[in-house]
């Protein structure tokens, strides 16, 4: 799998995570409500979190390591942020309700976003001999 399939994949857990362990996050009542809800959020995450990359591009140290989680965690909860500002204007039922939500929404996505980069396996022979 490659670096921008585990970013994705990442983000993918995350939203679902963050979606149905917050309670102040609301996805709609039905299920296709639901799922359209987790589309736009995934959607939202995982093209910001392409064109915008926060992470290393080698290995690093623990320092430069928590100051990009940090930011990748400030970029999410923003993303967050703005989902919920356009959560009711995209046709979907998401509503995200408190700036504590936002922020716990956006370090359950990141998180789960640099869990999976790290856990996933790669897809070529050459990556896994480089690490």
């Amino acid at each position: 799998m490659t670096d921008q399939g585990r970013r994705k994949l990442g983000a993918l857990v995350g939203v679902c995570l963050a979606g149905g362990l917050l309670p102040g996050i609301t996805l709609g009542a039905a299920g296709a409500d639901v799922a359209f809800s987790l589309a736009v959020a995934f959607i939202a995450v995982a093209l910001i979190t392409q064109i915008v990359h926060i992470g290393p591009s080698a290995r690093v140290g623990a320092a430069p390591l928590a100051a990009f989680a940090a930011a990748g965690v400030l970029q999410d909860s923003l993303i967050w942020w703005l989902l919920s500002w356009l959560g009711g204007t995209l046709g979907a039922e998401l509503r995200v309700e408190g700036f504590g939500t936002i922020v716990l929404a956006g370090l359950i996505t990141r998180v789960s976003i640099l869990a999976v980069s790290l856990l996933a396996p790669s897809g070529s022979t050459e990556e896994r001999a480089a690490d």
